[in-house]
């Protein structure tokens, strides 16, 4: 991709599909996709793998230091190549996981084509074909060797998940996952922050946009992470005053409850919308 066209053409035919996919699936059935997610999710988690690996012994287990004046190697040495040839594979991934909102899509889970989802995945396309011409290596391409590790584990995850019921036993440490996304842009921040203490010889504007978009997205995840994680917890709360649907203060609960919103209290869990609030399963995010 020579130009910033063809990138742009194809985050412009993403959106298209993401406003027209779930009105074409609105009159079908969800796609049953279970072999297709298995395999997707596991080739993301070696690709993801291998690009940690490449970028290790392309410079950041060699010869790179965590210090802001590791410059972007232009020469044509065998680890310069194998860092920009890296660098662009973590760039080649950005449209490979636009694929994550299509099956969204075809599955019919519109409830996790959230606009951070839409905006974090429409953004990185564009964005890394200006990093990966302008500087394809050096202080910038940490915060890719994080986001890589993070995927590595959120695929794993998605992966495993992917299997079916009698793999869940597996994926124990799911609550963890989210922590870890969550991890990683304090990671990069404070990695980032060397630009404000000191004169460092990687270019200071390209810093300032990575931090700026890590930021944003930063600002954008913990809000969601609020309301889809914390903010229920009132509904967890009340359910467990609630047994085989008599309540605490000895009241029976008797069909639908104007407490709640389009549900009832059954069988000691509030039900909101068709699901139990006290049992729903929390997934990880996407970053």
């Amino acid at each position: 991709m020579s130009s910033p066209i063809e990138p742009l053409l194809l985050v412009i035919a993403y959106l298209v599909f993401v406003y027209m996919g779930p009105k074409w699936m609105d009159s079908r059935k969800p796609m049953k996709l279970q072999n297709v997610l298995v395999f997707y999710n596991f080739f993301m988690v070696a690709l993801s793998a291998y690009t940690v690996h490449e970028m290790l012994l392309g410079g950041w287990l060699t010869s790179y230091s965590l210090s802001c004046d590791q410059e972007v190697d232009y020469s044509t040495s065998p680890t310069a190549i194998r860092m920009a040839s890296a660098t662009w594979l973590f760039f080649i991934a950005k449209y490979i996981e636009l694929f994550d909102t299509v099956f969204f899509i075809l599955r019919k889970k519109q409830s996790q084509v959230t606009f951070l989802h839409v905006f974090h995945h429409g953004c990185l396309p564009v964005f890394w074909w200006w990093g990966v011409k302008a500087v394809p290596g050096g202080f910038g391409t940490f915060h890719a060797l994080v986001n890589c590790c993070v995927h590595v584990v959120m695929y794993l995850y998605y992966g495993i998940a992917a299997l079916g019921p009698d793999y869940q036993k597996y994926i124990w440490w799911k609550k963890y996952v989210t922590k870890f996304q969550l991890a990683q842009f304090f990671i990069v921040t404070v990695h980032n922050s060397q630009f404000l203490f000191r004169t460092c010889a990687y270019p200071w504007k390209y810093v300032a946009f990575i931090q700026g978009f890590t930021t944003l997205i930063a600002i954008l995840f913990l809000n969601f992470y609020v309301q889809a994680y914390r903010k229920p917890k009132y509904l967890q709360i009340k359910s467990q005053r609630i047994s085989n649907g008599v309540l605490s203060n000895g009241h029976e609960v008797i069909g639908h409850s104007n407490k709640y919103s389009n549900g009832a209290a059954v069988n000691g869990s509030i039900v909101a919308n068709g699901y139990c609030r006290s049992e729903l399963k929390r997934r990880p995010l996407y970053s």
